[in-house]
């Protein structure tokens, strides 16, 4: 197995002492040749200062003075190294002090020049721990005798040497994906090799494929994947200590057009009368873990991959087909799997639950129609048995005091009906966006929801190892400005403690510009305005959910690495978990069940199972974070591919919109129709001198005292298109506000003045 600096140092997570062999087994490297490897690169590293050697094993180097960070470029050469402590500075970084680094690389930087109240702090790149890019897009060019790839990312200062294979005459000028076979050597250039020619130019090459060669994201499996997936037994439904709830009720709830999309068949319910006027709810996750053993070559795979990337119609899977095709939850076939079976009182609330392994038959495959259908009907749905209508209604009034009771916690709703789905819960957004004209979906996503809450508060009661999803609060500083753009729509709206956000604030915005002509577009920016949710092996806050004591992924296994390890630290708990505190103890408590919360003073899990899950955890966590990023950039790349392919189709026409954004270079419009945003460049305002407000968000015409702020209504018209950019230029036609008491002259040095 192949390693990476990065995975290497994230094994050194405190001052505690590692032997080389410990690394070699969480590394997972067993051949001669990695086991090389692994000695040259400690044997570097503690000759940088970085590890220490003590021994015979290592330890990090807490006093090299470097930071850590992640390069982010501009198109001019410079970069900034960004550090993972949101309080962090970030450092400047001049091109020549680079060395060999590319946009995106995690790398330490060395301070040259500490930062002062208007300067960040410069450095210069020390070590190079992880190289971001391992493929590009490029433009194939022949000069000075050889073949060459340019990089259509114009952060990408380089250009690629390529070998001459006799194919490349005909791909000159020609969009190519290119693998980096060799990084920079001191004067030597990078070394590059095609893997694919997509066409003459971007217009030409097919969306999904740009995307997927853009992210360098895996288009097949390798052949050691395929066959391990191929030579897998079918299993029994066994062993007899699983819970047998073949005779309950139990069915799915998709959207159609994922009918044959197996990896999505991953979750099912069941609801049943329970004693005392309650009901039980049954939460039932395909029990993925068997079939997939750690550190096989199936599951280096997945892990690498970490999500499963739905890009429109086409799917690159987490896990080969032949595996999903064993685990979903099919209809008719008998499964096992993990279930969260859940007692709720007549309102909806928890009362108790338990967690563990169940075999399960699928009665019924619903997709989002059908189940509407059952839920307005009278009479029985053809084709379809009684009971289960009764039993969807039942349903759909727990999740509808579910929804309530997550609401009146402070969780909030974002009303975008055009956005895809690919998960059942919050998925990647960290946001609910619920269209309301789905309740199908909204059934699913409550339950979904709770599954994951509850498996994440059993986790934390028994304190064993877990990965928790995180997802901060957007700045303020976005949100007062978002406040402005709705106060100039005329919409006044409010934080309930200014230097804070919280997820009623979320909730009391939707709520305000509910069914207004700015409702689209407010939302739209609201979704924006949030930071992206990551992974962590700490419980913190949720801020889409409201959820304060943690939160996980649990109920999507096969298309989402982190779900996989949350299912084997329960099985680990089912198999190694210690009940009672020592063997003298008469009584112990039920593991599995939430009855033995706040009764836990001793340590559930062995030691070496604790202390290697911690590890694993520890190793994997920024990696899953990463990978769920990347794969959510490349659906929003597609969706921006196809949204700049439309409107290239419709230039020179006429369109409504709203600023969102001023700068002193232009000013940003949201088209309303489309959610498309597009940018009028101070320049093409022909009409007057335009000069720049920063304190008022605006930009004013010096002489016909027009202006264009923030929040203003707009005519523009569609001038050009950028397809692979995604970069839409616009032509002011009219719009903007007229205001002869606006100018100050007092802020008059502070201005930038354009025509």
């Amino acid at each position: 197995m192949e390693f990476t600096i990065a995975n290497l140092l994230s094994n050194f997570t405190d001052d505690k002492l590692i032997a080389p062999k410990v690394l070699e087994k969480k590394l997972g490297l067993s051949s001669d040749i990695s086991l090389r490897q692994l000695q040259i690169a400690l044997d570097a590293l503690e000759k940088m200062g970085i590890l220490i050697k003590d021994r015979g094993r290592y330890r990090r180097g807490l006093e090299n003075g470097l930071v850590e960070g992640k390069l982010r470029c501009s198109s001019k050469g410079f970069c900034f190294a960004i550090q993972d402590d949101e309080e962090a500075e970030d450092i400047y970084i001049r091109e020549s002090n680079l060395s060999t680094a590319w946009n995106g690389d995690r790398v330490f930087v060395r301070v040259l020049k500490e930062g002062s109240r208007r300067r960040s702090p410069e450095g210069e790149v020390f070590l190079i721990i992880d190289r971001a890019i391992t493929s590009v897009l490029a433009r194939i060019k022949w000069q000075d005798g050889e073949y060459k790839a340019v990089p259509l990312d114009d952060r990408l200062l380089f250009e690629l040497s390529l070998p001459n294979n006799g194919t490349l005459e005909s791909a000159i000028e020609h969009l190519v994906h290119v693998s980096i076979e060799r990084y920079p050597l001191g004067p030597y250039p990078p070394i590059g090799e095609v893997t694919q020619v997509l066409g003459l130019n971007a217009e030409e090459a097919a969306d999904t494929e740009i995307v997927r060669c853009k992210h360098d994201l895996p288009k097949i499996f390798s052949p050691a994947v395929l066959e391990e997936a191929a030579n897998l037994q079918p299993q029994g439904i066994g062993p007899d200590d699983r819970q047998d709830l073949r005779s309950i009720l139990t069915f799915t709830i998709k959207p159609g057009e994922y009918a044959d999309q197996t990896d999505t068949f991953d979750d099912a319910i069941s609801v049943e009368p329970w004693e005392g006027g309650n009901w039980r709810l049954g939460i039932h996750i395909a029990d993925v873990s068997d079939w997939i053993p750690p550190n096989s070559a199936i599951d280096q795979a997945a892990a690498k991959r970490g999500v499963s990337v739905y890009l429109g119609h086409k799917v690159l899977p987490m896990l080969p087909p032949e595996v999903t095709q064993h685990c979903a939850l099919i209809q008719g076939q008998e499964r096992r799997s993990l279930s969260v079976l859940i007692i709720l009182d007549s309102q909806g609330q928890v009362q108790e639950y338990t967690i563990e392994p169940t075999v399960i038959s699928v009665d019924h495959h619903l997709n989002y129609q059908q189940t509407q259908a059952l839920l307005v009907a009278e009479e029985p749905v053809e084709d379809l048995p009684a009971v289960l209508g009764e039993t969807v209604k039942q349903l759909y009034s727990l999740t509808q005091q579910l929804r309530q009771h997550r609401l009146a916690r402070g969780s909030f709703e974002l009303n975008l009906p055009d956005q895809k789905y690919h998960y059942d819960d919050e998925g990647s957004l960290g946001a609910l966006v619920v269209p309301f004209s789905l309740p199908a979906r909204g059934m699913v996503t409550e339950l979904m929801i709770l599954a994951n809450q509850l498996v994440a508060k059993h986790l934390r009661e028994l304190q064993v190892p877990a990965l928790y999803r995180v997802h901060q609060a957007p700045h303020v500083e976005e949100i007062h400005e978002l406040i402005k753009l709705a106060a100039n729509l005329g919409i006044e709206l409010a934080l309930e403690d200014e230097e804070d956000v919280k997820p009623r604030d979320y909730q009391n915005f939707t709520g305000q510009f509910d069914g207004t002509s700015a409702q689209k577009v407010l939302t739209y920016l609201l979704l924006g305005a949030l930071k992206p949710a990551f992974y962590s092996i700490a419980p913190k806050p949720h801020f889409g959910l409201a959820a304060d004591e943690g939160y996980t992924h649990f109920t999507a296994p096969l298309h989402r690495y982190s779900d996989l390890l949350i299912h084997r630290v329960l099985h680990e708990v089912l198999t190694q978990g210690r009940d009672r505190r020592n063997a003298r103890a008469k009584e112990g408590v039920n593991l599995t069940s939430s009855s033995c919360h706040g009764k836990i003073n001793w340590n559930v899990l062995p030691p070496d199972t604790q202390a290697d899950l911690e590890d694993q955890f520890s190793a994997i966590v920024a990696h899953l974070s990463e990978a769920e990023r990347i794969a959510q950039e490349a659906i929003d790349d597609l969706d921006g591919l196809q949204k700049a392919e439309f409107m290239k189709s419709h230039t020179g026409e006429i369109f409504h919109g709203v600023i969102t954004g001023v700068q002193s270079y232009g000013f940003f419009v949201e088209l309303e129709d489309v959610l498309v945003e597009g940018l009028v460049h101070v320049s093409s305002l022909k009409d007057d001198w335009y000069e720049y407000r920063s304190r008022q968000q605006m930009l004013i015409g010096r002489k016909n005292r027009n202006h264009y702020r923030l929040g203003d209504r707009v005519e523009v018209q569609v001038k050009s298109v950028d397809y692979y950019r995604q970069q839409i230029d616009l032509v002011a036609i009219s719009g903007g506000s007229y205001s002869p008491d606006t100018f100050d002259d007092e802020d008059e040095e502070d201005d930038d003045y354009y025509n």
